[in-house]
């Protein structure tokens, strides 16, 4: 029987429309500044889906992969003040005190448990694919970009098993994407 967690594992992730998180260089300048000036059309369901603004105060702690942390490192300001910060590394030192590192996702989940954490973003391709395999992730929003990148990171590898996964809200924005927010099933009905 599966120990109960008391935390909630959550993904929010801009993926181009063929699936990639960034090109193969890892550069995510087609997320963070697309092309102005194009008109897109506008969808909306009932709910609408989490959008960055209201997801990003409601976390305590993140958890991400050593390439992200590499990447969010390198910005002129450190994004995530007032949140715990996990990075998963087998070869990362603690040099950082921004930072704890854990070595599995095991390690992280036990850290994350030790550290009484609520809302967990979870953060980085390989991380979130590693967290799915250990049924660690209860909600996923995705923002669809309007672009083909062809070839990079992608969002989802090989998994396992079927994820199944219930939408929750969906809306499209100004600049083209569309964002879904998903609840992940971790005992579908009938399966």
């Amino acid at each position: 029987m599966k120990q109960q967690r008391a935390w909630v594992g959550r993904v929010t992730i801009g993926v181009s429309l063929d699936g990639f998180i960034a090109r193969p260089n890892g550069d995510i300048s087609w997320l963070l500044d697309p092309p102005a000036g194009r008109a897109h059309a506008h969808i909306s369901s009932t709910r609408r889906a989490e959008s960055w603004d209201t997801f990003f105060p409601t976390i305590d702690h993140i958890v991400m992969g050593c390439g992200t942390y590499e990447t969010v490192a390198a910005f002129d300001e450190w994004p995530y003040d007032g949140k715990g910060v996990i990075v998963l590394s087998t070869t990362l030192s603690e040099k950082d005190d921004r930072i704890r590192v854990a070595r599995s996702v095991e390690d992280a989940a036990a850290m994350l448990t030790d550290l009484h954490a609520r809302i967990v973003y979870i953060d980085g391709g390989k991380t979130i694919q590693a967290f799915l395999r250990k049924d660690f992730i209860d909600e996923i929003t995705t923002s669809w970009a309007p672009i083909l990148l062809g070839a990079g990171s992608r969002l989802f590898d090989s998994l396992p098993r079927d994820v199944y996964l219930t939408l929750l809200g969906s809306h499209a924005t100004d600049d083209g994407m569309v964002h879904s927010t998903y609840r992940v099933e971790h005992h579908p009905i009938g399966r």
